[in-house]
């Protein structure tokens, strides 16, 4: 099992904005449940903290393997999303390992 890990920082002039963006972020992802073959699971999660060196959004998705998330990085669903967000990020991090 594959585990692919993303922490963004999003977009947005105000606390309140960052918030709105971060809930976007996390409604989009969440919609590809069940919609991409080889995701066994996807958990999005947004920061509580609010300290000025955390990230806003951080989404821990399980992969059946290395191709499956390879597969889902080019899955039409997946960029959909990613054409959503677009200009909604500021940056990304990304860890991805095996996770047995």
């Amino acid at each position: 099992m594959i585990r692919h890990i993303v922490m963004w920082r999003v977009a947005g002039e105000t606390a309140s904005a960052r918030r709105e963006t971060a809930r976007r972020v996390k409604q989009e992802f969440e919609s590809l449940r069940g919609l991409i073959p080889g995701l066994l699971e996807i958990d999005v999660g947004l920061d509580i903290s609010e300290v000025d060196y955390a990230c806003d959004v951080v989404l821990v998705a399980d992969f059946e393997s290395r191709a499956a998330l390879e597969d889902y990085a080019n899955h039409p669903e997946h960029l959909r999303v990613r054409e959503a967000l677009a200009g909604m990020r500021e940056t990304r991090h990304q860890v991805d390992y095996d996770a047995r």
